[in-house]
This record gives structure tokens, C-alpha cells and sequence, in this order.
């Protein structure tokens, strides 16, 4: 009896001292890295905490205060301080904060966790116990951190320092080192819809842009959709040459392709004038020099480039209809044209839609076909873009030609909301999205 009385009493006082558990004050002492561990009895995590956070702080402090202040200020001398230095070591200083500060958060919510655990009864682990567990829970973050950290260095940083700079003044005529940056606020974006000349060619681009994205994607669509539903006919023979011979415009690189087509497309020797147009019509088309003939040769030219992918997904999702639909529509006296509407088209859309979606964001940031038909020409006047620049090759033009860093810095950022926003209500309506949780 006796033993069994010290068996309760032990539980007893054990039950008392999970009750006194306080997860709130785990959470308090968390404050100081590592002390709600050892609060929580979880002496080795407690101390690799607080010797992670008091290295970070060590070694990091200095770097960061300096590249805050840095970024605020952007140099004080000129010829001696680069503002583009300062200003990438800003953002560097922004990204490690952002991350101390995670991992701190994380920090308090782990120590008011564990010790809401205790309070109900959980059992702190032992050392190989609990680093097998954190294992098995945190394997997947190990495998995807080195991937977001290159994300953070390869992809965040190089678009963050473009949104910085477009709100300096960054242009030819103060680059530094031997003049300073300067912060302008919205001026740039005020000046891109006030200005007359600037507006102007920003609503023209943008117009053509659109213009662009969807005239010549849907015709290559069509284009694909009219030449797969002929070769899948039952009564064509030689499918298999006419298909690779349609698939033959996508083995070539498009480059090749681009540059072949503008020597065609030549308003003086190319063939397509002095073989074809010149003898039917007695004319020359000025497809190089005339913004409209040469939209509608970057058109054609994007309808030949796009078609034959577009035609691979149809062709594989059309061999994959069962003939028992179309058997049974003709038993109901379906016309073609109602076979096409029920079933073939319907099919086709479910199966590709996606994929067709990204060939209007792939055009909308199309700038091989623009920049190497023409360089995004022939000039306009009153105009800082060619006459068939879209919003991508107007800003490699201001980048690299007119050297007008922030203002290309400012149209990139309205073109990747644009892009974003685009993306991301495609993304809400794809069912990976829509299912994502319920497994």
C-alpha cells in the first residue's frame, strides 16, 4: 500500500507542476533567445539558441545598422561614395533583419508551444528522441532552404533593388559614383502619367502591348486548333509526315527563324516583296519603315513561331477522344459544326487551358520576336519607344540605350503587377489551388 501511495503522490506532484507550467511566461523569458527553452527543461536547444542569436547579433550588428542608415541616406560624398553600393547593402541589411526577426518570432512561438504541451501532460524527450523528431518534422525545410535562399539572392534581391531605384533619380545624367542618388518618392510614376511625352508613348506601348498579346496568340491558337482538327480526320493519309512537317517551325531556334523573316520581310531586297507583292500588285509594302505593316508582320511571324506547340497539345489531347462520342452524336443527327461545339472543343479547352493562358503571359513579355525583327522600330516622333515596342523592349531601350534607369525601373514595376496579378487570378482558378489542403 505503501508503494502505491508514493506512486499517486509522485503523480500528484507531477500533475502539480504541469498545472504550473506557464506558457506565458515561457513566452516572456523567449525574449532573451533560448531562455524559454531552458525554462521548458530543454537545456542543449536553449543553448544553441541563444549562441545562434548572440552570433548573428555579433557578427551582423555593424552590417546592418550601417546599411540602414546607408539606404537612407544613399552617400554623403560624392565621387567617394557609390550609391549603388550603398544602396545593394541596404537591401542586404533589409533581408537579414527579415530574417532575425523570423527566426526570433519563431523563437517565442516555440517556447510557448512546448510549454502549452507540458501543461497537458506531454513529457520533455530525450536528446536522440527529440533530434529524430525535429528531424522527421523539419526534414522537408532542409530540402527546400537551399532553394529559397538562391530564390532570396537570385530573384528577390535583384528585383528589390530595381523597385528601390525606382523611386531615385537614377538616370544618365547623375549616375554615380560621381554624383549621389537621391530619394524622389512617386516622382518618377508622376512624371510617367503627366508628362505628355511620357504618357503618350507609355499609353501607345501599352496599347500595342495588349494589342499584341492577344491578336497574335489567339491566331496561333486558332491557327493550331483549325490544323489539328484536319490531320486527326480519319480520311487524310500520311498523318504522321504532315504532323512532323507542321512540328518543324518549333525545332528551329526562334532566333534563326526571327532574323530569317526579317531578311524576308525587307522593304528593298526581301523576297517576299520583290517575288511576291511587287509582281501581283506593282507595290512595295513598307513592312520595316511603317509601324502598321510591321505590326502585322511581327504578327504572322509570332502566328508561324507559336503555332506548333500549341498544335502538339491539340493533337495529343484530340488522339485522346474516344470515338464512342462522336459515334453517338451522329446517331443523334449531329451536325460537324455541333460535334466541334460539344465535344471537341469542350475537350480540348479542359485539357490545355492552362497551357494556353501562359502563351498570352509568354507574348505579353515577348522580346526576342520584337527586338530582333526590328529592334522595336521604326521611330515615332514625340515618342521615347519604336513604333512596335512593347513594354519589355521599351524598357531594355531606356535601360541600355537611353540609360533612364529609373524610369524603366518604374514602368518594370507596373509591367510585373500587371504579370502578377495575372498570374495569380489564373492561379486561384487552377484546381491545384483549389485542393490545396484537403489531402
Amino acid at each position: 500500500m505503501s508503494t502505491n501511495n508514493q506512486i499517486k503522490d509522485k503523480q500528484n506532484n507531477l500533475e502539480q507542476n504541469q498545472s504550473k507550467h506557464n506558457p506565458t511566461l515561457a513566452a516572456i523569458l523567449s525574449i532573451v533567445p533560448g531562455l524559454g527553452q531552458i525554462y521548458n527543461k530543454r537545456y542543449i536547444k536553449g543553448a544553441v539558441l541563444f549562441i545562434f542569436f548572440a552570433a548573428f547579433a555579433v557578427v551582423m550588428l555593424e552590417f546592418i545598422t550601417s546599411g540602414l542608415h546607408g539606404l537612407v541616406t544613399l552617400g554623403e560624398v560624392p565621387r567617394e561614395d557609390d550609391s549603388r553600393v550603398f544602396l545593394s547593402n541596404g537591401i542586404l541589411a533589409l533581408i537579414f533583419s527579415a530574417f532575425y526577426i523570423a527566426f526570433y518570432i519563431l523563437n517565442i512561438s516555440d517556447a510557448h508551444k512546448d510549454a502549452k504541451k507540458i501543461q497537458a501532460g506531454w513529457k520533455v524527450t530525450g536528446i536522440l528522441e527529440g533530434f529524430r523528431n525535429a528531424w522527421d518534422s523539419s526534414f522537408p525545410y532542409f530540402l527546400v532552404g537551399p532553394g529559397l535562399i538562391l530564390l532570396i539572392f537570385v530573384v528577390i534581391f535583384p528585383l528589390l533593388f530595381m523597385g528601390f531605384i525606382a523611386f531615385t533619380n537614377y538616370n544618365l545624367y547623375n549616375a554615380p559614383p560621381r554624383h549621389l542618388l537621391e530619394w524622389v518618392g512617386f516622382e518618377n510614376f508622376t512624371r510617367l502619367f503627366t508628362i505628355r511625352e511620357w504618357r503618350t508613348t507609355f499609353v501607345s506601348v501599352l496599347s500595342w502591348t495588349l494589342v499584341w498579346t492577344f491578336v497574335a496568340t489567339t491566331l496561333q491558337i486558332a491557327l493550331a486548333m483549325f490544323l489539328a482538327i484536319l490531320t486527326n480526320d480519319k480520311r487524310l493519309k500520311f498523318k504522321r509526315v504532315i504532323r512532323t512537317v507542321f512540328i518543324l517551325p518549333w525545332a528551329v531556334p526562334s532566333f534563326v527563324t526571327i532574323i530569317v523573316f526579317s531578311a524576308l520581310f525587307n522593304d528593298n531586297f526581301g523576297a517576299i516583296n520583290v517575288e511576291i507583292i511587287q509582281p501581283l500588285f506593282n507595290t512595295m509594302i513598307p513592312w520595316m519603315t511603317n509601324s502598321t505593316w510591321t505590326r502585322v508582320a511581327l504578327i504572322m511571324i509570332q502566328v508561324w513561331l507559336g503555332f506548333p506547340y500549341v498544335y502538339a497539345l491539340f493533337t495529343g489531347v484530340l488522339t485522346g477522344i474516344s470515338n464512342d462520342w462522336y459515334e453517338a452524336a451522329d446517331i443523334d443527327g449531329a451536325s460537324r459544326w455541333q460535334k466541334f461545339t460539344s465535344i471537341t472543343f469542350p475537350h480540348l479547352m479542359f485539357a490545355t487551358a492552362p497551357l494556353l493562358i501562359m502563351q498570352y503571359s509568354f507574348n505579353f513579355n515577348n522580346f526576342n520576336v520584337i527586338y530582333l525583327f526590328n529592334e522595336g522600330g521604326p521611330a515615332l516622333r514625340g515618342q521615347t519607344a519604336g513604333g512596335t515596342d512593347i513594354l519589355i523592349s521599351w524598357i531594355y531601350g531606356l535601360t541600355f540605350n537611353n540609360q533612364q534607369f529609373n524610369m524603366a525601373a518604374a514602368i518594370s514595376l507596373i509591367l510585373g503587377l500587371i504579370v502578377a496579378t495575372f498570374a495569380f487570378l489564373q492561379f486561384r482558378r487552377s484546381r491545384s489551388f483549389k485542393e490545396e489542403g484537403t489531402f
